[in-house]
């Protein structure tokens, strides 16, 4: 149910997302699911993530919402900074994208919103902060504090969910092959 108490929660994957519903479930905070995730490669990916996020919104009784697909309004919020390194310009404009889509959804319903990137030990909570600034609906909340995490990977892996090896865009698959 939406009311303005109501936390509209970006969420990039279930691997991530368990713990921090879990967090916020302990705080009694309603919650709703947000899947914002235009950066993914291809539409297999999308749907392979969206699949284990169903599984999660069911597993919590939460309201799972899913932001239309949209690579080519991605890429071109990417365009000049596909040779960025990771955690780099590219990350900066990334965030922003699926966070202002977040955030325009939860300025329609009266909400204010979080997300679930804060969760990743292989993401900076700063540069996802920063990325939102200016967004005042926007609750800046680490979820890397108090264990989330490995509850995260605990929720992850006794409910098999789909865990990914990069980020989701294919320049992040590329220079993860290119590490290897």
């Amino acid at each position: 149910m939406k009311t303005p108490e109501t936390l509209l929660l970006h969420i990039c994957c279930a691997p991530c997302g368990g713990g921090c519903v879990s967090a916020l479930q302990k705080e009694r905070r309603a919650a709703r699911l947000y899947f914002s995730n235009s950066n993914l490669a291809d539409r297999a990916e999308f749907d392979r993530r969206l699949e284990s996020v169903k599984k999660l919104a069911a597993l919590c009784k939460m309201e799972l919402e899913v932001d239309p697909y949209d690579h080519g309004s991605w890429l071109e919020a990417v365009r000049g900074l596909e040779s960025e390194p990771e955690h780099g310009r590219r990350c900066d404009r990334c965030f922003r994208f699926s966070l202002l889509r977040t955030a325009a959804r939860a300025a329609e319903t009266g909400e204010k919103f979080a997300t679930t990137l804060t969760v990743s030990p292989h993401k900076n909570s700063a540069q996802i902060f920063a990325a939102a600034e200016n967004m005042s609906a926007f609750e800046a909340i680490d979820f890397k504090k108090n264990g989330t995490y490995a509850e995260s990977c605990r929720i992850a892996r006794e409910n098999g969910f789909y865990r990914q090896n990069f980020c989701g865009c294919e320049f992040s698959r590329r220079n993860g092959a290119l590490k290897k």
